[in-house]
């Protein structure tokens, strides 16, 4: 496949890009995901488990829900490495919640040829449920 045309390069990119993505969350994500990491926890999986914590219910995987912003730095960058993440998790996410990750630079660090970017999630009600910040290595 040629890319070429996609490819994100240094010049290309601005404070300020962003990208956003959209998605609701259902059960079949998360059977999913529990198969392909193994993460066997009980309050991702086990309803009457989920039931006995403060959460009340089946929680979603953070780490999942933070592929989503793996994808909105592919968005801003594409075509190049994501370099580290830092990421607070501040609300739960619950199976059938929308969330919308997006990410946006915020500087150029010339000397090192990196972005950083403001990463963050918010449910279907506007609250704050991640945040966080991105680097990503940009390679030409």
């Amino acid at each position: 496949m040629d890319y070429s045309d996609k490819i994100k390069q240094w010049d290309d990119m601005n404070i300020g890009d962003a990208a956003t993505f959209t998605k609701t969350i259902t059960e079949t994500d998360v059977i999913l995901w529990v198969g392909l990491t193994g993460d066997m926890n009980p309050i991702h999986i086990d309803k009457e488990y989920s039931k006995t914590t403060r959460f009340g219910d089946v929680i979603v995987p953070g780490v999942m829900v933070l592929g989503l912003i793996s994808n909105t730095i592919t968005m801003a960058t594409f075509g190049n490495v994501y370099a580290n993440q830092s990421i607070k998790f501040l609300k739960p996410v619950y199976i059938g919640d929308t969330i919308t990750a997006t990410a946006t630079i915020v500087e150029k660090l010339e000397a090192k040829h990196m972005v950083k970017l403001e990463t963050k999630c918010v449910n279907q009600k506007g609250e704050l449920i991640m945040i966080g910040e991105g680097m990503e290595y940009i390679l030409s």
